[in-house]
């Protein structure tokens, strides 16, 4: 059996890899070529291309890079029809994996197309199940309410967990020890605060994080802020955060080694009492560490009224959407002042209320205890292959 992978980004590396091993365990000796990056090669993937090279965000780095991206486009599609895999997977990354299969579906009718991670049709744009759906036979969710919304457009959707599931925890002892080594009493509440990974985002959050921090300061001046950021933007952090209140800990993954700064990291989520954050999949590890939260957002005027138009959901909080409360305080666009944050918290850091309880709920409805996630997705890529019984078919 021979498998084509796409991922472009480090998130879709970490869904990849661990799909290979998944792969690999119910299929010994699989054939699986593409694109990845350093965790998929580390798999055994030798990547068509660097996989950094489609890692671009954003309309204007996507025009930006567009011949670039084009010609990396019909080169992958070109391999893929050489290839003539059993099944073209691409993993997230809809701008480019879309474009793809269409590609590979206008040549050889007969390939059968998985797409990994299903677009959240369920918050805005729900026409986009139905334009993807003549070139895509398979879909791997991450969220258990998304399958329907996929089979209603005429797909096969497998929910397969979400990957947060399985990552390591840290423990009581390792959060007491973060706490020791920077200088935090174990008594004093430990706020952690997540303003987002992209330069946009902490450049917009940062001062309103800061302001909310500066208020609930006043009130609980024993509080201590922990500040997790990544190696792209650390610069940009350190200098936002310097306007803040309370000597807040920078954790710079920077000044030690990769495994070093994931330790650190998974110690600060668990040793805080409340985390103020940027929406987003950061809840989700938020609740898998058992850390109560806020989550506040904003975008740029125009992002913002394009996406509250088109918003089809009353919480953009995934807690709040996986676990069917709503017990996440969260403050997006326009209600995203710093007047309103810092009182809710004020109010979780005091109480966490229900938070914990649709946390474990959040975790369990994910897949916490059965089978990994990687071994699942492989599962259904196999059954899926399987029921359409077919392979690449004939290029048309």
């Amino acid at each position: 059996m021979r498998l084509y992978l796409v991922a472009g980004e480090p998130s879709g590396d970490r869904l990849g890899a661990a799909l290979m091993a998944g792969l690999k365990q119910l299929v010994p000796g699989v054939e699986i070529v593409g694109i990845g990056g350093p965790l998929m090669e580390a798999e055994g993937l030798v990547s068509l291309f660097p996989m950094e090279e489609l890692s671009v965000v954003g309309l204007v780095d996507i025009l930006r890079h567009y011949p670039a991206l084009r010609r990396r486009l019909f080169e992958t599609a070109e391999d893929v029809l050489a290839q003539r895999p059993d099944a073209l997977i691409t993993i997230d990354l809809p701008e480019f994996s879309l474009r793809l299969a269409h590609l590979v579906r206008e040549r050889n009718p007969a390939q059968h197309n998985v797409h990994y991670v299903a677009p959240t049709v369920w918050a805005w744009r729900p026409g986009r199940a139905a334009k993807m759906a003549p070139d895509i036979d398979q879909v791997l969710a991450l969220l258990p309410f998304e399958p329907p919304y996929m089979e209603a457009a005429g797909m096969r959707c497998d929910f397969v967990g979400h990957p947060v599931v399985s990552e390591p925890q840290a423990s009581a002892a390792e959060a007491a020890a973060f706490r020791t080594a920077h200088g935090i009493d174990p008594a004093a509440p430990l706020i952690l605060a997540l303003p987002g990974s992209r330069g946009s985002e902490i450049s917009r959050l940062g001062p309103v994080f800061g302001q909310a921090l500066a208020q609930v300061l006043a009130v609980r001046p024993e509080a201590r802020i922990v500040v997790p950021t990544v190696a792209a933007r650390a610069d940009l952090a350190r200098e936002v955060v310097a306007a803040w209140p309370g000597e807040p800990i920078l954790l710079d993954p920077r000044d030690c080694d990769a495994a070093q700064a994931l330790a650190a990291k998974r110690a600060a989520f668990r040793a805080a009492n409340v985390a103020l954050a940027a929406s987003g999949t950061v809840s989700l590890e938020l609740a898998a560490a058992d850390t109560p939260m806020v989550i506040a957002y904003d975008a740029s005027w125009l992002a913002r009224v394009y996406v509250t138009r088109m918003l089809l959901v009353d919480t953009v909080t995934l807690v709040n959407l996986v676990s069917e409360t709503r017990v996440v305080p969260e403050f997006v666009g326009k209600a995203c002042r710093a007047e309103a944050i810092a009182p809710a918290l004020l109010k979780v850091l005091q109480d966490p209320g229900n938070q914990r309880e649709a946390m474990a709920l959040t975790m369990e409805r994910l897949g916490r205890g059965a089978e990994p996630p990687g071994l699942r997705a492989a599962r259904a890529v196999l059954e899926g292959i399987a029921a359409r019984g077919a392979g690449a078919g004939d290029p048309g």
